[in-house]
């Protein structure tokens, strides 16, 4: 995987959800200048991640320095590259609510939106 000074952002923009929040920070970076890249996962650069769609579609990845983090790690890098949001990388970086946030993450709120969006997709399908 080639190497960036940028961070990048892999995220599912097929995802209602994901869009909503993702779009938030993308627009914040695109009008400030901030050396952050966001990348959906549907398009071209999914190869260039090592992930299979379906990994990649049930948390959030992001590159920094040449190591891929994700979920509340992702998220600590993403809010720590944001000047608005920096006081909540120190925050939910602290120890305790750092575990307390991953554990949400991990075991409750990734895997009910990937059930959720692919209940939709599948719904979709269905309707079709």
């Amino acid at each position: 995987m080639a190497q960036h000074d940028d961070t990048r952002v892999l995220y599912n923009h097929d995802c209602p959800v994901c869009r909503f929040e993702i779009t938030h920070y993308a627009d914040y970076a695109r009008d400030r200048g901030l050396p952050v890249r966001f990348e959906d996962l549907n398009g071209d650069t999914l190869r260039q991640w090592g992930l299979t769609r379906d990994q990649a579609a049930r948390r959030l990845h992001v590159l920094k320095d040449g190591q891929i983090l994700s979920g509340i790690d992702g998220f600590l890098v993403i809010w720590a590259d944001m000047p608005r949001y920096r006081w909540m990388a120190r925050v939910v970086g602290l120890p305790g609510i750092r575990q307390g946030a991953t554990a949400l993450y991990d075991h409750v709120l990734a895997p009910a939106i990937y059930r959720w969006d692919r209940w939709r997709q599948n719904r979709r399908k269905v309707s079709l």
